[in-house]
């Protein structure tokens, strides 16, 4: 009924639910595990980025650089070439320029048109990537065919300087108009190879700065929120965890002495569980205090109810041995006022030494004897046994009795008792006229209910929870022991007893007693 019950019942529901919780581990360790994949992404695209630019500046150094030369070359050889043509049929020893195009066409052509096909093959055709590779084969078939176009030059340049050695002028210059022409066309189309190249270049350049700006671009991007992920997470991994400063706190506050009851936020991982296994701690002592102290007052009361019983018991023994001896020698000689007087202390007396009782019942309780009962014909016992003081002071005892109730393991006499000062609390809460009620039913969740109902003032809610303690009263004569040795002879039983106001007025207890492990027997039943 108390803090300490809900606690481990919400306990109880957190462990039931322990395989489906989110632990804090597997959060923070997913957290971060997205920040290192986002680091991941961007140290990839990087790594990627700067592998490929790394490959197109090789391209750049051992492919087409060494080829711009090479061409470069061979445009600058046509061009002398065709210039020497041009001024052929003019020149004073043509056996001399002779000499200087044999040597040209036979190894300064061949040489620059090899180097060029050497560039090609190391940058392009030997590349793993198609694309260069194709781009490769296409230069290279190229070159080859206006180096195979500038080999038939061979053929005319003879012819050219044959006709010079034989004087024939307009021969001469027939076949040097066709060597200039075939030149034009040869430097045209190395011309428009090295362009073609040129162009390649620039494309790679312009794919290049493309690609460096993407790079750029995607690198912020991805580094602004990998920083935006790991501050996510960094506040998401404090909010996690800041329940855990919370039971920390809470750990300091109990070690300075502060038991009392606290919520618990719900969360569903470890340090939830934790929270509310701490609470549940702090609920139990908390209780273990509390039936110290209730511990701590029984001894004083037993103290108090060993000097009662070998100082006042005996002296009130005599004492009213010799007031029912007065009493009968007044009666006798007719002293009515004095009668009257003596009757007043005699009742004195007798409330003393049900005080005396109630403090050696607190202090001294009997072991129980615990047997197979029938709560319902407990029940019915007790009730007619007090219906008639009832009925002194004109209160109405109505007695539910279900059938076939659970059979309950109890000591007869103590349930009895307590019982009793349930009824006799009723009694003196009621005023005349009032209605007393008593229940018995099976429990919803097995085992006895008995339930009893007054119709009186009730109780304040701030005294309500005190009721059970020891010496805690709120009439002018009472003990405060009466419901304290109900609820130890009820919590002795293994039940449980609660108390709360009743609706109209009035105050409701219940008692809950467990079912005897044995087959249920048939009550007392019926409605009294």
């Amino acid at each position: 009924m108390g803090s300490g019950s809900v606690q481990v019942a919400q306990l109880a529901g957190v462990a039931s639910n322990s395989t489906r919780r989110r632990t804090v581990a597997a959060r923070v360790l997913l957290s971060f595990s997205l920040v290192a994949l986002l680091f991941s992404v961007v140290a990839g695209w990087a790594v990627f980025a700067l592998g490929r630019a790394s490959t197109e500046a090789n391209l750049m150094r051992s492919g087409y650089l060494p080829l711009s030369l090479a061409l470069r070359d061979v445009v600058s050889s046509q061009d002398t070439y065709n210039t020497q043509l041009n001024h052929i049929t003019t020149a004073r020893n043509p056996a001399d320029k002779r000499v200087w195009f044999e040597t040209t066409l036979r190894i300064g052509r061949p040489k620059m048109f090899g180097e060029v096909r050497a560039a090609l093959d190391r940058a392009f055709v030997s590349s793993g990537d198609p694309t260069v590779r194709a781009t490769g084969i296409e230069l290279t078939r190229e070159s080859s065919a206006i180096e195979q176009f500038l080999q038939q030059d061979r053929k005319q340049l003879g012819e050219l300087f044959d006709a010079l050695g034989q004087g024939d002028t307009a021969g001469a210059e027939r076949a040097r108009d066709q060597l200039v022409t075939r030149g034009a066309q040869a430097r045209k189309r190395l011309s428009q190879l090295e362009q073609r190249v040129q162009g390649n270049v620039d494309a790679l350049l312009d794919v290049a700065r493309a690609r460096e700006r993407v790079a750029i671009q995607l690198l912020a991007v991805l580094a602004l929120l990998a920083l935006l992920l790991g501050a996510a997470t960094a506040w998401y991994t404090r909010r996690v965890l800041r329940p855990l400063g919370a039971v920390t706190e809470r750990a300091k506050a109990v070690a300075h002495g502060d038991l009392a009851p606290r919520p618990v936020v719900a969360s569903n991982d470890e340090i939830g569980e934790l929270a509310m296994t701490f609470e549940s701690m702090v609920g139990a002592i908390a209780s273990a205090n509390e039936q110290l102290v209730a511990a701590e007052r029984l001894a004083t009361i037993g103290k108090m109810a060993a000097h009662v019983t070998h100082e006042i018991r005996n002296p009130l023994s005599s004492i009213t041995l010799n007031i029912e001896l007065l009493e009968e020698e007044l009666a006798e000689s007719g002293g009515s006022e004095s009668l009257s007087l003596v009757r007043a202390i005699h009742g004195e007396v007798v409330r003393l030494t049900e005080l005396s009782e109630q403090y050696l019942s607190m202090a001294r309780q009997q072991p129980l004897r615990l047997e197979r009962e029938d709560v319902g014909a407990i029940v019915v016992e007790a009730c007619d046994f007090l219906r008639r003081e009832l009925g002194r002071h004109a209160l109405t005892l109505d007695m539910e009795v279900a059938d076939e109730l659970p059979v309950v393991l109890a000591d007869e006499a103590q349930l009895k008792q307590a019982l009793l000062n349930l009824l006799r609390n009723a009694r003196e809460a009621c005023s005349p006229g009032g209605r007393i009620s008593v229940a018995v039913r099976r429990a919803s969740g097995g085992g006895v209910e008995l339930v009893v109902e007054d119709d009186g003032a009730g109780i304040p809610d701030e005294a309500r929870a005190r009721i059970f303690e020891p010496f805690f009263t709120t009439k002018d004569q009472g003990t405060g022991l009466g419901l304290a040795i109900t609820r130890q002879i009820v919590e002795a039983h293994g039940g449980s007893i609660a108390c709360a106001a009743r609706e109209g007025g009035g105050t409701r207890f219940w008692v809950h007693l467990s079912e005897a492990a044995a087959p249920a027997v048939a009550s007392a039943g019926g409605r009294v």
